[in-house]
């Protein structure tokens, strides 16, 4: 038998913490079947992209911004969005 979308988010919910989180990424990662980089690849990318970003601030190609100016720059791309 086949079980309704309404029964899975209820059984999820009984779910502690840990457990939902990776049936929500398997569950996200099912949508798009036909990517086949594995999780050492992906994690290995977000490893190197991270460390191009570090390696942008410590060397100052980068300007940083306070933590004020970032959300008021998002704020703002939102407000222009919903307009």
């Amino acid at each position: 038998m086949a079980l309704k979308a309404d029964e899975v988010y209820q059984a999820g919910l009984a779910l502690d913490l840990d457990e939902r989180t990776v049936v929500a990424h398997r569950l996200l990662a099912s949508l798009h079947p036909e990517d086949d980089a594995s999780q050492s690849e992906i994690d290995d990318a977000w490893r190197d992209e991270i460390g191009s970003r570090v390696d942008d601030i410590l060397n100052d190609r980068v300007e940083l911004g306070t933590f004020e100016q970032t959300r008021d720059k998002a704020r703002a791309l939102l407000d222009d969005l919903r307009k």
